[in-house]
């Protein structure tokens, strides 16, 4: 990769280009100011700059990322003389989880047992990208097989968070927020199975949005829980957000769980939400479960209630409502989600496709190969939950656990339906806590608790969206979370798009602003 200085162009300097918003970086295209091929490199020379010491990027092709570009160069060219129009994000670059495949650029999913694997195929989500001319600049780093809420449980390395490089950047997208949060990208995509979009965002201060599961394709986003799996945007800003949204959002024939009326023009619903400001009418209801308590940071429940004053301040009416069975969501998702993944990855057997390791001594059997490959393929958070998964489903236990969760799993669901009756839009902080330093949760039932607050939205397929809505006392990011009902994504937006320009006005600019500049080779 090249790793020379980007030069002047007609919008200013590489740091400008880079720190501009995928809005902004589209309108200057456009206009004819920049070509994708400068915004390109100075993206790729940004991640040369900083990316060492983030590690957000597990793989990043400089030579297509720039072909893609010159690509969507040319597709605008053409677009011009024809005129005909492009979709706003054609050529501002993209960054893409690496647990999404791409075709000829390998794809890990931060695992040893899928090392150097190039898939012969994109992922639906991803052909949606290159239809759109967004250049991808490389795979992120992801907690192995998205197990995990930190990005420390990668093979290939941990990922920082560009606030502060000694704390996590949230999981398993870490890779995604981090890029997004240090300006290495403008735009990524994550996946989001139990909040791995969201509880990232809140704790790089960027924006994350699970979309209604089923309306952005899983086919080529390779599985964990499947039925809790949700693949989404993540950026900087609500609109910029939005913008990605409506580009990977799309009915797939495919994917056998995609909707025929997935949500679509939420770029347009930021824009009127923006230029309207207001929110008088709108029902907004604050999860009493979810309101502070036991394991959250006094900072993140001011952080909160004050982002919760703005939304009165926009017209909202705010009351409490109670979703009863939230008390179980945990317990629950953590039998349902092992369960899938163990299934999901039995298929990693060293005889199909990956790594083969075969037994140091002793016959070389079908069994002895998978053992000999699962454990050496494998690290020590994934076979903790295959080994879960695996007894959940055993005989004797499914109906005791994996089932008695399925039943609480529709509890939940139906204390979705009686507070939409009340409510347009729930909210929650996003995560109970702040950033914590590498190492600080080594017991696996801590980490898990922190996930309290995102869980409840995958269970019940619903949209959700997480937005900074402040800093806490040492100086880190705090998420505001937002949840609508299914197919509802809109309404995440408007919301979303009201608190952020609130917000932004209240400090004076963008949260990310006020971010510590990270050191550049």
């Amino acid at each position: 990769m090249n790793n020379s200085t980007h030069s002047e162009t007609a919008t200013g300097s590489a740091d400008s280009l880079v720190r501009a918003t995928a809005a902004q970086q589209a309108a200057a295209l456009a206009a004819g100011e920049v070509s994708s091929r400068e915004l390109t490199r100075a993206h790729l020379d940004r991640i040369a700059a900083v990316d060492g010491a983030v590690g957000a990027f597990l793989d990043v092709d400089a030579d297509k990322a720039l072909a893609d570009a010159d690509a969507a160069d040319a597709a605008r060219r053409e677009a011009a003389a024809a005129g005909e129009p492009l979709p706003e994000l054609t050529g501002v670059p993209t960054a893409v989880k690496d647990l999404i495949v791409t075709r000829g650029q390998v794809t890990t999913a931060a695992s040893r047992i899928l090392e150097g694997w190039v898939p012969p195929y994109d992922a639906t989500l991803v052909k949606n990208l290159r239809d759109a001319h967004l250049p991808i600049l490389g795979k992120t780093n992801l907690d192995e097989f998205a197990m995990g809420g930190s990005t420390e449980h990668s093979a290939f390395g941990r990922t920082a968070n560009p606030w502060d490089l000694g704390r996590i950047p949230g999981g398993s997208s870490g890779g995604s927020a981090a890029a997004v949060g240090a300006f290495e990208a403008p735009v990524a995509v994550g996946t989001d199975t139990g909040g791995s979009i969201r509880q990232p965002a809140a704790v790089t201060g960027t924006v994350g949005v699970k979309p209604t599961y089923g309306t952005v394709s899983r086919f080529g986003v390779i599985a964990m829980a499947s039925s809790l799996d949700t693949p989404g945007p993540m950026a900087r800003t609500v609109l910029d957000t939005a913008l990605l949204h409506d580009v990977i959002a799309s009915y797939d024939p495919l994917d056998s769980t995609s909707l025929p009326d997935a949500p679509r023009g939420m770029a347009g619903v930021v824009r009127a939400a923006q230029a309207g400001a207001e929110l008088t009418g709108l029902r907004v209801g604050v999860i009493a479960e979810l309101d502070g308590g036991e394991g959250y940071h006094a900072d993140v429940v001011d952080s909160f209630h004050a982002a919760l004053a703005l939304l009165e301040d926009a017209g909202a009416a705010v009351e409490t409502v109670s979703l009863p069975h939230l008390e179980y969501a945990l317990d629950a998702y953590y039998l349902i989600m092992p369960a899938e993944a163990s299934s999901n990855l039995a298929r990693y057997d060293g005889m199909r496709y990956g790594l083969r390791v075969e037994p140091a001594e002793g016959p070389v059997t079908a069994e002895t190969v998978m053992s000999a490959t699962r454990g050496a393929g494998f690290g020590d958070e994934v076979k903790r939950r295959i080994i879960l998964g695996t007894h959940v489903l055993s005989a004797g236990y499914y109906d005791a656990y994996y089932g008695s969760a399925q039943k609480v799993r529709t509890l939940v669901q139906r204390d979705f339906a009686a507070a939409w009756q009340q409510a347009d839009v729930l909210v929650s902080p996003t995560a109970p806590v702040t950033a914590y330093r590498f190492g600080e949760k080594d017991d696996p039932l801590a980490m898990y608790k922190l996930d309290v607050t995102t869980i409840p939205a995958n269970l019940a397929g619903v949209p959700a969206m997480s937005l900074p809505s402040g800093l806490s006392d040492d100086g880190l990011p705090v998420g505001f979370q937002i949840l609508a009902p299914q197919r509802a994504d809109d309404r995440l937006y408007r919301v979303g798009a009201v608190l952020e320009q609130l917000l932004e006005k209240k400090w004076g600019g963008h949260l990310l602003a006020q971010a510590p500049e990270l050191e550049v080779k």
